[in-house]
């Protein structure tokens, strides 16, 4: 073909496609607006499409501590719209240790969801947490309730949010003056608040434990009175000391800045705190830290104490998660677990406090409370363990708590 005739062939072409392209343009522009629009105003989707680069489980990020003041940019700070008003809680924050702890649970929330989501993200997998934003009937606050179930990597997986106010019903009062709290009035209820972080993670493979968190900041209103609940322990299904020391390790770091008497005092509360007591006093798991009605410092260093506790769990858990997801498993170790699972679901239902505490409290969203139970159990009759094998080895440890750092 000569240079002559290319060049026509080349000119008719392109204005055949400039034709077609100036019918097909305003679809196309059409379309791109309304998908702008869409994104801006509709930032919270359904489902949630986390940031899933591979510089999120870096060394770095374990070192990302989550703040409570308000983020410039709350669209990609949280996993959907806050429970209180956004213009009323970025005023208050400053003053209002309700709106602080309100905004770092939020952004904790956010984070510890996209740790998990980019192992999944990893192994090809399309499981993401679903996001229920849900609110109270009577107006009195709401929550964010985030679940991915049946992944490749977390079999179930709930991280929660709750930011609720109410009048407290009196067997509750009561059950905290039991436990030595004094309040002036009594057989009323009282006024409370309470914004909290719940998670528990359960994984597919028996290799990677399952993990509970709860950080908590609630308040009474009888004379002032302001009380947090907190903490976290892992269960792991098999001895990994490594793993073990590791977890502790970070959690005795973050106590440490504090009171050097705070992680052996509250390792011990989490061993007593997390025993089934009907079982032989076997222990749920490994333990952890656990503090109760934590108000003997100043209101900021207690809120401070629990923002570094809490910022523990991306560091303290993510690494093990890395360590042995990908390891191997037998159908009798997914046996094991499954079991295991058992004992976890009776300490949850028969045992757990802050199980009970939510049963009681009015308008209780037993969806969520109960989003800590495993999706698989299973239990035996007359289990018998050999003396020798990794099983026992595990068991003999729950039945006498160790010393990990």
């Amino acid at each position: 073909m000569s240079f002559s005739r290319s060049a026509i062939f080349a000119a008719v072409s392109f204005y055949r496609f400039a034709r077609q392209f100036k019918t097909v343009a305003p679809y196309v522009l059409g379309t791109a607006t309304t998908l702008t629009y869409f994104y801006t105003h509709n930032p919270f989707r359904q489902h949630h499409a986390a940031v899933l680069d591979d510089f999120l489980l870096k060394p770095s990020f374990f070192n990302m501590d989550v703040s409570d003041t308000y983020p410039d940019k709350p669209l990609e700070s949280f996993m959907a719209e806050p429970i209180t008003n956004k213009q009323i809680l970025q005023k208050n924050a400053p003053n209002s240790y309700q709106a602080r702890m309100e905004i770092f649970i939020l952004k904790l929330q956010k984070q510890f969801c996209q740790s998990l989501e980019h192992f999944e993200a990893k192994q090809n997998s399309n499981s993401r947490f679903l996001i229920d934003r849900w609110t109270r009937e009577d107006g009195s606050g709401g929550g964010i309730t985030c679940v991915l179930q049946d992944g490749e990597i977390f079999e179930k997986a709930g991280v929660n949010i709750s930011v609720v106010h109410g009048k407290l019903p009196v067997q509750a009062i009561e059950q905290m003056r039991a436990r030595g709290h004094q309040f002036t009035s009594r057989n009323v209820p009282l006024d409370f608040f309470v914004a909290g972080i719940s998670s528990v993670i359960h994984p597919r493979n028996p290799h990677v434990p399952t993990v509970h968190f709860n950080y908590r900041y609630f308040e009474v209103t009888d004379v002032d009175g302001k009380i947090h609940w907190c903490g976290t322990d892992l269960t792991p299904y098999y001895l990994n000391e490594n793993d073990c020391k590791h977890f502790h390790s970070v959690l005795k770091k973050s106590c440490d800045k504090y009171d050097l008497s705070y992680y052996p005092k509250y390792k011990k509360w989490c061993d007593d705190y997390f025993n089934i007591s009907y079982r032989s006093n076997e222990r749920r798991g490994i333990g952890g830290i656990f503090f109760d009605d934590f108000n003997d410092s100043k209101q900021e260093d207690c809120f401070n104490f629990v923002k570094s506790c809490a910022n523990t769990v991306i560091p303290s858990y993510i690494p093990v998660v890395q360590n042995n997801y990908q390891r191997t498993y037998t159908a009798q170790e997914r046996d094991w677990q499954l079991l295991r699972r058992g004992r976890y679901a009776e300490f949850n239902l028969v045992l757990d406090r802050g199980t009970k505490f939510g049963f009681q409290t009015p308008g209780a969203r037993i969806e969520s409370i109960l989003m800590s139970l495993p999706p698989l159990a299973k239990w035996k009759y007359g289990l018998d363990l050999k003396e020798d094998s990794p099983e026992m080895k595990l068991m003999k440890v729950l039945k006498q708590p160790r010393e990990w750092v």
